[in-house]
């Protein structure tokens, strides 16, 4: 019986087509070869933003996140942050200072019916109108200083 290779033996291509048996040549490469050449309409068409840079990262240090706590949240944690020191009691009156605990802004998203007097940098307006109905206030005090 005659060998395959004997077989083909005068053959230009041994039964494989003109590229086929050349590693990846049927397909114009492996992977993402030749998409700066022959594949650029492709890569036009179906992956235009391939290639180049595409926006830009901000440097950490400029970038500033505000921290901040809602109206309810502090409703909620009195007694908690009674035990750690941010809030006392007087009467019936409660005085927490976020500006202790590290908070930037108070919002006002929820309900608050304890009268509190509220001591932090900034806070929304929503947040002094509810405060204020509530009985409580507001008293804007410095910020932490900056690391």
């Amino acid at each position: 019986m005659v060998s395959r290779t004997s077989k083909f033996r005068g053959s230009r291509t041994h039964g494989r087509g003109k590229k086929a048996g050349r590693g990846a040549g049927l397909r114009g490469g492996r992977g993402n070869a030749g998409l700066h050449k022959h594949k650029w309409i492709y890569t036009v068409k179906y992956m235009p933003d391939h290639f180049g840079h595409h926006g830009f990262k901000r440097p950490q240090s400029v970038v500033v996140s505000k921290v901040t706590m809602n109206l309810s949240e502090v409703e909620e944690s009195l007694p908690a942050f009674e035990r750690d020191g941010f809030a006392t009691r007087k009467g019936g009156k409660w005085s927490v200072d976020l500006t202790k605990m590290g908070v930037d802004k108070l919002l006002g998203s929820g309900r608050i019916k304890t009268p509190v007097s509220v001591t932090v940098s900034e806070a929304s307006a929503n947040a002094e109108v509810k405060l204020k109905a509530a009985g409580g206030e507001l008293i804007k005090g410095k910020s932490k200083p900056e690391a």
